[in-house]
C-alpha cells in the first residue's frame, strides 16, 4: 500500500481524500492543517489530523505528500520545504512562474533525494500532456486553450487572499466566436482578453473598501489583469446558495496542417466538463502520487513534471494487463 499524507483540507484536500478512497493500492495516513486539528472534520475513519508545521514527524510513516495548498502564496514556500522530506505532489497552476518553482522545488527535492512532481492537475496537466502529443504530431499549426465556463479555484484563492474579503467565487467564461472560429479551422490570433471573460462574486467584510478590493481584482497581474473582468459583490447568503458548485472544463485544441505544401487541414480537441473541479484534479494528483512513489523506489530524485512521467507509471495495473486491454 502506498501511504499518503495531505496537506491542506480545503476543497482540493477533501477531494484527494475521495481519490484516495478509490484506489485500492493506497491508504490514506494523515492530513495536515493550518488550522485547528480539532476543528477539521475528515471522513476517512481512524486517520488524525495534526497541526501543518508538525509534518516532518511524519517523515518515516507516509510515502507521499499531496500538497493542496493555493498557488497564490502558499505552494511556492510549501512545496519546496516538504520536498526535501517527502515525496511531494502540487498542483501550482501560475503558468508564468512554473520555471522558478520548478528550480526552487528541484533543488530541494535532490537534497533530500526525494521526487516532486509540480502543476499536476487539468492545467497545467492533462491539458499540457495534450498540447505536447499535438504539438508533436502536428508541427506546423497553432494552439488554443478555452477553459470554462467554470469555478477556477486557484484564482477564486487569489481573490480570497486580498485584505478584507470573506469569501469568493471566480468564473473563467470563453468567448464563444473565439471558440468556434478555430473549431471551424480559421486559425485566428486571439489575445488572452479575446479568448475569455472573468466574472467574480466577492463577499467582503462590513465596511470594507469595495472599491479598492475591485482595483485589486482587476490589477492582479498573472491572474485578471490581461482580462475583461466583472467584479460581483453579493452577500454570504448569495454566495452559498448561488454559487456552491465548483464545476469547470473546457477544451484544448490544435489546427494543423500536413503534406508536402501543407494543404491538408486538421482539427485535434481534448475536452473535459467537470461536475467537481476539485474531485477531478484531486484525481490526477493522487495517480501521479502513485508514480512519485514508484520512480523514487527505484532511485530516482529530483522534480518532474507531467511531460517526464510515463503514462504506464500512473495506473495501478500492471503492464501486461494495460497491453492487453488498453492498448
Amino acid at each position: 500500500m502506498i501511504r499518503i499524507g495531505i496537506a491542506g483540507y480545503g476543497n482540493l484536500g477533501k477531494g484527494v481524500e475521495a481519490a484516495v478512497k478509490n484506489n485500492p493500492d493506497m491508504e490514506l495516513v494523515a492530513v495536515f492543517s493550518r488550522r485547528d486539528p480539532d476543528s477539521v472534520k475528515i471522513r476517512t475513519e481512524g486517520v488524525k489530523v495534526y497541526p501543518f508545521d508538525k509534518i516532518t514527524d511524519y517523515k518515516d510513516d507516509i510515502d507521499v505528500i499531496i500538497n493542496c495548498g493555493g498557488s497564490a502564496k502558499d505552494l511556492p514556500e510549501s512545496t519546496p520545504a516538504i520536498a526535501e522530506n517527502f515525496n511531494v505532489i502540487d498542483s501550482f497552476d501560475t503558468h508564468a512562474r512554473i520555471p522558478e518553482h520548478f528550480a526552487n522545488v528541484d533543488a530541494k527535492a535532490q537534497k533530500g533525494n526525494k521526487i516532486a512532481i509540480i502543476s499536476v492537475g487539468w492545467d497545467p496537466g492533462m491539458f499540457s500532456l495534450n498540447r505536447l502529443y499535438m504539438n508533436a504530431v502536428l508541427p506546423n499549426g497553432n494552439d488554443y486553450t478555452f477553459w470554462g465556463k467554470g469555478v477556477s479555484q486557484g484564482h477564486s484563492d487569489a481573490i480570497r487572499r486580498i485584505e478584507g474579503v470573506v469569501d469568493a467565487r471566480q468564473y473563467t467564461v470563453p468567448v464563444e466566436s473565439a471558440v468556434q472560429s478555430v473549431r471551424n479551422g480559421k486559425n485566428p490570433t486571439l489575445t488572452a482578453r479575446q479568448k475569455h471573460t472573468r466574472e467574480c462574486y466577492v463577499v467582503v467584510e462590513d465596511g470594507a473598501d469595495k472599491q479598492r478590493i475591485e482595483n485589486e481584482i482587476k490589477t492582479m497581474p498573472n491572474y485578471f489583469a490581461d482580462y475583461d473582468t466583472t467584479v460581483n459583490f453579493i452577500s454570504l447568503e448569495e454566495l452559498q446558495r448561488d454559487h456552491k458548485g465548483i464545476p469547470h472544463g473546457g477544451s484544448v485544441i490544435r489546427s494543423g496542417f500536413t503534406g508536402f505544401d501543407l494543404e491538408t487541414k486538421h482539427t485535434i480537441e481534448y475536452s473535459l466538463k467537470l461536475e467537481s473541479n476539485p474531485e477531478f484534479t484531486g484525481s490526477v494528483l493522487t495517480a501521479y502520487a502513485r508514480a512519485a512513489y514508484r520512480l523514487n523506489t527505484s532511485g530516482e530524485c529530483g522534480c518532474k513534471t507531467v511531460f517526464d512521467i510515463a503514462p504506464a507509471q500512473l495506473i495501478a495495473q500492471s503492464g501486461e494487463e494495460i497491453r492487453a486491454h488498453m492498448l
